[in-house]
């Protein structure tokens, strides 16, 4: 039996094609939820709903409207979500003087707008129905600040400020409302970060990454794995207590 049962549950993640998302989606299947997956790429999400026998959608989150239909065909096709998980996210990296208006925008519509949209579809049907679980995969970017980052610093904080405030509105619903904060994880996404910071400074790809597991007291990446355990563990029965919380899951880097 698992540790966590989520037998007769709808899990709903976003980003769910690949990296953390994926993780999360085969730790909750295994939970015994039933996984919808949702992102911009069809072949991978193909893939992880055959490996989870789950459900695709494919959807944009950065366009209000894309999300919109979405809320509707899930309300559709697989009736109400009890557990959302809002992973997707995007990071781009400027000074602050160089970050633009658009990817200021970016940014902020998908690791902050997006949850809070479909938070506000999605949590009320969980609180009549007296059970739920939002977990938003913030980082520990939304704990404190970090040079040429501004853009995605803000809308971290910004997922984390609306975790909290949700959080005190649904405190006696049987629906929790948490954060995850993860430092830097093994996915594609720092492997673009990687080639970044090489490109930008002259040093090779292993000293880039070496300089972000340098990072962490534990001299590593976390793995995707590491945070799909914490996501699930605040989706037990014994974890209503945690509410309101922004987790940080960096080896010790951001100390609560």
């Amino acid at each position: 039996m698992p540790a966590v049962s989520l037998n007769g549950r709808t899990a709903l993640i976003t980003g769910g094609g690949r990296g953390i998302g994926r993780a999360i989606a085969e730790r909750l299947a295994r939970d015994g939820a039933r996984v919808v997956v949702t992102g911009r790429t069809e072949n991978e999400l193909a893939e992880v709903a055959e490996a989870t026998a789950g459900v695709a959608m494919v959807c944009d989150l950065a366009d209000r409207t894309a999300i919109a239909k979405l809320v509707s065909r899930i309300g559709s096709e697989v009736g109400r979500v009890d557990v959302l998980v809002a992973n997707a996210g995007i990071a781009e990296s400027a000074p602050f003087q160089a970050t633009t208006d658009e990817a200021w925008d970016r940014m902020m519509a998908i690791n902050a707008t997006a949850p809070f949209l479909l938070a506000r579809s999605l949590v009320p049907p969980m609180m009549k129905a007296g059970w739920g679980r939002v977990v938003v995969v913030a980082s520990n970017a939304g704990r404190v600040g970090y040079a040429y980052t501004s853009g995605y610093c803000a809308s971290k904080h910004a997922a984390v400020g609306l975790v909290r405030a949700l959080a005190t509105e649904t405190a006696r619903s049987g629906v929790t409302v948490n954060a995850v904060c993860p430092g830097w994880v093994a996915t594609q996404m720092v492997d673009e970060a990687v080639k970044r910071i090489a490109e930008k400074t002259g040093r090779t790809t292993d000293q880039a990454l070496g300089d972000l597991r340098a990072m962490s007291p534990q001299r590593r990446l976390i793995e995707p794995e590491e945070v799909a355990h914490l996501v699930s563990s605040l989706c037990a029965e014994e974890a209503k207590g945690v509410h309101g919380q922004a987790i940080p899951l960096d080896g010790g880097q951001v100390m609560a």
